[in-house]
């Protein structure tokens, strides 16, 4: 997943009042944001960043950005694309590295106090952009400029910014009515108390939905590494026995090993209900009144429905697209399955169990057919991915492979919590490129998930390399013992590099257009298509190695896993399509629509996209689906899918063109990774590729051609 920090998009608001001023005060010299930081690359100073630092930093550089905004509005000289649009994006520096700090700790390292600082300022960030994007002076020298820029012999990047900028004002509101402005800025900022309050009921409700237990034979089948672990997170919240804490989706690890069903069932349920238990971390009232809200901020712009006005500036253009798009997989998937299904049911009535699949049997049952039909055991091939070795020997080697970049671990630099660890990339030909954070463990004080961001973003004009970060929820082994992961996590390792690969890489003049900040459904396709290479034989070779010895990971093992690498496809398919159609079903909403009750809505959602599979939950529910209350996925979860089609068409051309080489891979930075949205993203892909990405490698590559 992919969370990008923008000036304006992460950004808190300017209170007008003493407020603001009584606490902007209170921000100095002493303050670490006070002047741009003095270590490489501009990285935060993270040992001399206090907790209570980020507010007042935040708050000042709002000011600070506003100020240089009445400074462009007041220029008494005729609009030009230098004194607006440039000037526009030297704006903010203040607020841009304060709020880029603000944003990767709260959401990976959180406490009471930054969490209050959260709350504070999460109503005024959707105010200070609106007092942006919504000044009709500002909006009038824009225009001025947007008439005119046919004359202006810009270069291809200052026309993209010219226009993507306008039609971005345009889009956020800045042709309404001033009546329609304030109804608007009371809306965004309701929302965004509302998306913060989501955030931190989630949070916590996640931490309360772990299992506990003293009973060690009700966690019969976890390994000796796992029980340790368990044990280690018990001690860490000060509990006698055994704790296995939730990850973020509604399917958890452990459930794959435990044999004991009423555990399965309880830790099953532990997740599936986890924010809905009427008490302070219930988030069912929120997401209600969110999705409420979102319908009533669409048809004051004009549109018919959220989904129809997020999805406009997208490739897939409208929600009918997208659906289209989904709806043609949702037969090919189900079928897979309910085949699947079929096939653990099968176990199930060979041992006598006398009971039907439910949810909380799938990856327990799931495993056993895997292990019987490519006797393939996850505890046999975990030894060989050790979370070190895949970082080093195979993320990074299968970039150093592809664009000739090369690590150095730093041990200089200052991190925001012990187990981060923080790497220099240096670019093929000898030139610095950019610093890589990587904090892969679990912590009850961490978000779930993985996701990419940075520190620091990549731009000419400002003369900025950038800082970009990746992080995980990896379980985290007892003292002494080696990080063994599964192979799914060496794919999430993979993924969230191929985001930092696209920020890395970036080489625009403008911050707006750099990197990663392209529509949602182009965003996802350098990471799943960064996953190609985890299972490349080259790269897999080269981190597939034995923890204890060092040895390649026998052949015969090797083939099972890529036999293997499609099995359950369906029904991770299908979970992922059901999570996309709720998502996009709550933001279909028209604003005439009154409150919804959640649990109803979810499972008339489900039925009309025919995706109520009993065996086969959505990937989240809507209860705790933070990509899209919390996350900027709002009808736009879709994209995992839309960009699954783009990445295994990308990998058939590298396929069609000698794999894994320099040549394919500095063409693919070229032509895709360094643009950004610097062009259409469109007509980006076809001039890379050579034609319009289709359907069929995504079929090939996930084992999908024989449920046709």
């Amino acid at each position: 997943m992919k969370h990008r920090n923008r000036t304006l998009a992460a950004a808190c608001v300017l209170m007008v009042g003493g407020w603001l001023n009584a606490t902007a005060a209170e921000f100095g010299p002493s303050n670490p944001f006070f002047t741009a930081s003095k270590l490489p690359f501009g990285a935060p100073p993270f040992d001399r960043i206090k907790d209570e630092d980020y507010q007042p930093a935040v708050e000042a550089g709002m000011a600070q950005q506003l100020a240089e905004i009445a400074a462009i509005v007041n220029n008494p000289a005729p609009a030009t694309f230098e004194n607006t649009f440039v000037a526009m994006e030297r704006s903010g520096r203040l607020l841009a590295r304060a709020s880029a700090a603000f944003s990767g700790v709260s959401q990976a390292n959180t406490n009471p106090v930054l969490q209050q600082a959260k709350t504070a300022l999460a109503p005024e960030l959707a105010a200070h952009q609106d007092a942006i994007r919504l000044n009709a002076k500002l909006f009038e020298r824009m225009a001025t400029v947007y008439k005119k820029r046919a004359s202006l012999q810009l270069d291809p990047e200052s026309m993209r910014l010219v226009e993507r900028e306008y039609d971005q004002f345009v889009h956020s509101g800045a042709n309404l009515s001033e009546p329609d402005k304030a109804q608007l800025k009371k809306l965004n900022q309701e929302a965004s108390s509302l998306s913060d309050a989501f955030s931190k009921k989630l949070l916590e409700a996640t931490k309360a939905g772990a299992f506990a237990t003293e009973d060690k034979g009700a966690l019969a089948g976890l390994s000796d590494a796992q029980l340790a672990a368990a044990a280690q997170s018990a001690g860490a919240r000060s509990t006698k026995g055994y704790l296995i804490p939730l990850q973020n989706t509604t399917q958890q690890p452990a459930l794959a090993s435990l044999s004991n069903r009423g555990t399965r069932e309880t830790i099953f349920g532990n997740s599936w209900n986890r924010a809905e238990h009427g008490d302070a971390n219930d988030t069912r009232e929120i997401i209600a009144r969110l999705a409420q809200l979102r319908a009533q901020r669409a048809r004051l712009l004009g549109f018919g429905s959220h989904a129809a006005w997020k999805l406009e500036d997208q490739m897939a253009k409208t929600p009918e697209a997208a659906l289209q798009f989904m709806d043609a997989l949702v037969p090919v998937a189900a079928a897979k399955a309910a085949g699947e299904a079929k096939q653990m049911q099968a176990v199930i009535d060979a041992q006598q169990g006398g009971f039907a699949l439910a949810p909380w049997d799938r990856e327990f049952y799931g495993e056993q057919v895997r292990k019987a039909k490519y006797d393939l055991d996850q505890a046999q091939i975990k030894p060989f991915f050790e979370l070190d070795s895949v970082l080093r020997n195979g993320v990074f080697y299968a970039a150093n492979r592809l664009y000739g970049i090369s690590f150095k671990e730093r041990m200089d630099i200052p991190v925001y919590a012990p187990d981060v660890r923080v790497f220099q990339i240096t670019d093929a030909n000898g030139k610095p490129l950019a610093l890589f954070y990587c904090d892969y463990f679990k912590r009850d004080n961490k978000n779930g998930g993985a996701w990419m961001s940075e520190f620091v973003g990549q731009s000419k004009l400002l003369g900025t390399l950038p800082v970009i970060y990746n992080v995980a929820n990896l379980p985290k082994p007892a003292p002494g013992e080696p990080a063994l992961i599964s192979f799914d996590d060496v794919t999430t390792m993979f993924h969230e590099f191929g985001h930092g690969l696209h920020g890395m890489f970036a080489d625009s003049q403008y911050p707006t257009l750099s990197g990663t900040a392209t529509a949602r459904d182009f965003v996802e396709f350098p990471s799943q298509f960064n996953e190609h290479w985890a299972i490349y034989p080259a790269v897999f070779k080269h981190y597939a190695r034995h923890y204890k010895t060092g040895a390649p990971m026998p052949a015969a093992m090797v083939e099972k896993i890529k036999q293997a690498k499609n099995f359950a496809e369906g029904y991770g398919l299908t979970e992922l399509l059901a999570a996309a159609e709720l998502d996009m079903q709550w933001h279909a909403l028209t604003a005439d629509a009154p409150l919804l009750k959640p649990d109803d809505f979810e499972q008339q959602a489900l039925a009309k996209a025919r995706l109520d599979m009993s065996a086969v939950p959505p990937r989240y529910r809507s209860s705790y689906f933070s990509h899209i209350w919390d996350s900027g996925y709002s009808a736009g979860y879709y994209a995992y899918l839309w960009t699954q089609m783009l990445a295994d068409d990308a990998y058939q051309w590298f396929d069609d063109h000698g794999a894994l080489t320099r040549a394919n891979g500095d063409r693919f930075r070229r032509m895709i990774l360094s643009r950004g949205n610097t062009q259409d993203l469109s007509a980006m892909y076809v001039a890379w590729r050579g034609k319009a990405p289709s359907i069929d490698a995504m079929m090939k590559y996930r084992g999908l051609k024989d449920a046709q």
